[in-house]
C-alpha cells in the first residue's frame, strides 16, 4: 500500500515557520521519490520540493532557500520545514510518492493534503 499520509498544516503570520510531516510504509519510504507539491485556490498544481532515494533534493525556485525538505529514515517520515513564510504560501500541500523517478509529473501516489495558510 503507497499511501502518504501529510500532517502539521495550520495557520501562520507571514515571517512565520511551519513544518509539514508525511508518513510512508517504510517500503515506500526506501524504495520511492518523494516530494512536496502544493496546489492553491484557481492555480495548477505545483512541485515545491523533491527528494530522491539517496537524498539529493531539488526546490521550486519561489522557496528555494526558505523550505527545506528532508527524511527520518528511523520514522519512515518526510518533512518539510518551511519559514519565512508568504502569503503566497498559502495552499493544500501534498505529499506525493513515485517509484519511477522524480520528474514532478511522474509522482503519481498521493496523501491528502494538508492546508497551510499564511496571513499579512
Amino acid at each position: 500500500q503507497v499511501q502518504p499520509v501529510e500532517s502539521g498544516g495550520g495557520s501562520v503570520q507571514a515571517g512565520g515557520s511551519l513544518t509539514l510531516s508525511c508518513a510512508a510504509s517504510a517500503y515506500t519510504y526506501r524504495t520511492f521519490y518523494m516530494a512536496w507539491f502544493r496546489q492553491a485556490p484557481g492555480k495548477e498544481r505545483e512541485g515545491v520540493a523533491r527528494i530522491e532515494r539517496g537524498g539529493t533534493t531539488n526546490y521550486a525556485d519561489v522557496v528555494k532557500g526558505r523550505f527545506t525538505i528532508s527524511r527520518d529514515n528511523a520514522k519512515n517520515t518526510l518533512y518539510l520545514q518551511m519559514n519565512s513564510l508568504k502569503p503566497e504560501d498559502t495552499a493544500m500541500y501534498y505529499c506525493a510518492a513515485t517509484d519511477r523517478s522524480w520528474w514532478w509529473p511522474d509522482f503519481d501516489y498521493w496523501g491528502q493534503g494538508t492546508q497551510v495558510t499564511v496571513s499579512s
